[in-house]
């Protein structure tokens, strides 16, 4: 689930822009009949900024292993069911991992 969100170029540079406060993101929508929107950011929050710093590590070329401690970290926070280093589906921590950012929102 990780390495295909690392591989989502909208996603790496929304959560580039997103990490500077105040910030002006344009989202355009792929329907013609819908206009484009203007969304003013606010400061991100920790799950936001581990996930960016995450995609940022996978994209650096030089490095070999990528552990996503922080990541992980923030996401068990989050979603207690996660602590335990039990084994869970990755549609589940998809479903959280975006579903707390968007509440950091």
């Amino acid at each position: 689930t990780l390495q295909n969100l690392s591989q989502t170029p909208v996603l790496r540079e929304l959560l580039k822009e997103a990490k500077m406060p105040g910030t002006t993101v344009k989202i355009e929508s792929p329907e013609l009949f819908m206009e484009p929107q203007l969304i003013k950011l606010d400061q991100p929050g920790p799950l936001t900024l581990a996930m960016y710093q995450f995609l940022t590590e996978m994209q650096e070329a030089k490095k070999g292993v990528v552990t996503p401690k922080e990541l992980f970290t923030q996401v068990c926070k989050k979603a207690i069911r996660f602590k335990g280093y039990q084994q869970q589906d990755s549609h589940e921590l998809l479903r959280y991992l975006l579903d707390g950012m968007r509440a950091e929102e």
